[in-house]
């Protein structure tokens, strides 16, 4: 498995079709406009990366067919309201297999603690439950 950070508009569209593939054929998925989810991940268009930082990533098997995507983000404002500083995870799409899910999950950890995270909320999207 490899995991790609989304860098290009290329691999933005690999984000996005992730979930096209994975819900492909399931009547009950509605699949969301590609420019909704692209603002989220635009800073001129999302007020939370004035306090913040998001990231996201693709999952590859071996054979390079898309079979995951994540994103994990923060806000200083909302992290620092909890307890232990705390960051989201987003995004998340995985084919049905554990170490593919672990994996990402491992990721956005490991990333978000070295944003000064301490702890991990998800599923949940960036800015998303701020009132």
């Amino acid at each position: 498995m490899k995991l790609i950070e989304v860098l290009t508009s290329h691999d933005a569209k690999k984000f996005l079709d992730v979930a096209r593939k994975i819900y492909k054929g399931d009547k009950n998925w509605i699949c969301p406009q590609d420019d909704d989810i692209e603002a989220i991940f635009d800073p001129s268009k999302n007020a939370y990366f004035n306090q913040g930082k998001a990231i996201r990533w693709i999952l590859q098997d071996d054979q390079g067919n898309l079979i995951g995507r994540v994103a994990a983000f923060y806000n200083l404002k909302k992290a620092h309201t909890y307890e232990q500083p705390t960051g989201g995870l987003g995004f998340f799409e995985c084919i049905d297999n554990q170490e593919a899910a672990f994996f990402m999950f491992d990721k956005c950890k490991e990333w978000l603690q070295e944003q000064g995270m301490e702890a991990m909320d998800g599923p949940i999207n960036f800015g998303e439950n701020d009132h």
